[in-house]
């Protein structure tokens, strides 16, 4: 797998294609529910292309008309728009089941997306990684958590927050 090693909230999310596992080890803060349990910098070796049908699945008899492959999809081309600003995250927790984010999916956060108002982001508030949406309203920000049992988090003068970056895709077993 690579190096392993931890990191501190000083250290950056490397930037490269160097096989690294990153580990995220920060202090649990007990006012934020822990949302993040590990963080994997993107490492592409070789392309792992499957066939890619060119039909539509339909949910009733499917047609065998429609039995033809229509190319290859490497997932890495599919969901790794900048490779060099990529890296994974495993959640942990159930804050954000109301957008589909379960407990251990796998996200695919990219750091060159725009934190825009709305946006799924990975950030470090108080020295804890979390994932919320974030919400602009005029001069107040908050991080919404999306499932009622959670509460939200208002971004409050003093409060340290930083944008790791854009949840683009989640990979959710089923």
């Amino acid at each position: 797998m690579g190096k392993v090693r931890s990191i501190s909230l000083l250290d950056s999310i490397p930037c490269d294609d160097t096989p690294e596992f990153i580990l995220y080890s920060g202090a649990m803060n007990s006012s934020l529910s822990p949302s993040v349990s590990a963080v994997y910098a993107f490492n592409r070796t070789n392309e792992l292309k499957r066939p890619l049908f060119g039909c539509s699945v339909s949910a009733g008899f499917p047609s065998p008309a429609d039995d033809y492959i229509e190319g290859r999809l490497d997932l890495n081309e599919l969901m790794v728009a900048n490779p060099a600003a990529t890296f994974f995250v495993r959640v942990a927790g159930d804050s954000m089941l109301g957008v589909g984010i379960h407990h251990n999916d796998i996200l695919v956060v990219d750091r060159s997306l725009d934190p825009i108002s709305g946006k799924v982001v990975i950030a470090v508030v108080n020295g804890e990684l979390t994932v919320k949406r974030l919400v602009k309203n005029g001069e107040s920000v908050c991080l919404k958590a999306e499932n009622p049992d959670y509460p939200d988090i208002h971004l409050a003068e003093g409060t340290t927050c930083e944008i790791w970056g854009v949840v683009a895709y989640v990979i959710h077993a089923l």
